[in-house]
């Protein structure tokens, strides 16, 4: 699963990599990001811009925005089949900037929190899907979930699955506007290459949402 990560990345290299239409607004940088805050995406409209949404995806249909608590994830393998997120792979999909993710790696009793992320030093495409909840009384609110898939080579020293790590050459594949048939976006749903990351023990800081500073990607001692 993909349950923390991190963006840190300046709004001039966020645009560069990601081919934006427009620089965005300055960004904080956020060391531990976790279900339910508010994070950034690149949804799959005419103009490729960062928009905020939560995170936990809310189905058009739920009575309540706790429905999207339970849906932070979305497997690759069952996109196609659940209800939550079908239309949306066809309709809603977008991008998840992130300059690492965190995972934890058990040894018997003991979690040992890794950062992972790009050996190049480049942020992360994540890929997502993003939905629009209209709540009976109050604004529409945006929200997302991150697809997941088999790991790696590398990721399945520390999980069972891991986040779908679009390169460059599949953005515009990902982000196009026009409805897309599930058949020619599964292929893209991927293990990434194990050359693509790297993996490191940070300090067990993260394991609480209320540690948002730099000390939360620092190499463990």
């Amino acid at each position: 699963m993909c349950g923390r990560f991190t963006l840190t990345s300046t709004p001039r290299r966020l645009r560069e990599r990601f081919g934006l239409s427009a620089a965005p607004d300055a960004i904080a940088p956020r060391y531990n990001i976790a279900p339910t805050q508010p994070v950034l995406v690149i949804p799959n409209r005419a103009q490729r811009l960062l928009r905020p949404a939560r995170w936990g995806l809310i189905p058009s249909w739920a009575k309540d925005a706790s429905a999207g608590n339970r849906m932070i994830n979305a497997r690759a393998e069952t996109l196609a089949r659940r209800a939550p997120f079908r239309d949306a792979l066809e309709r809603r999909r977008c991008l998840i900037p992130a300059d690492g993710f965190y995972e934890w790696q058990r040894d018997g009793r003991t979690r040992t929190p890794f950062l992972v992320r790009a050996r190049d030093g480049e942020a992360l495409a994540l890929a997502g899907l993003w939905e629009v909840w209209r709540p009976p009384d109050g604004e529409p609110l945006a929200s997302c979930t991150i697809i997941t898939t088999e790991p790696n080579e590398l990721m399945a020293e520390l999980h069972d699955r891991m986040p779908v790590v679009l390169g460059p050459e599949s953005y515009s594949a990902w982000l196009n506007p026009v409805p897309q048939h599930a058949d020619a976006l599964l292929p893209l749903l991927v293990p990434c290459p194990d050359d693509w990351l790297e993996a490191y023990p940070v300090s067990d800081l993260v394991n609480s949402p209320a540690n948002e500073d730099p000390a939360c990607i620092a190499p463990r001692p």
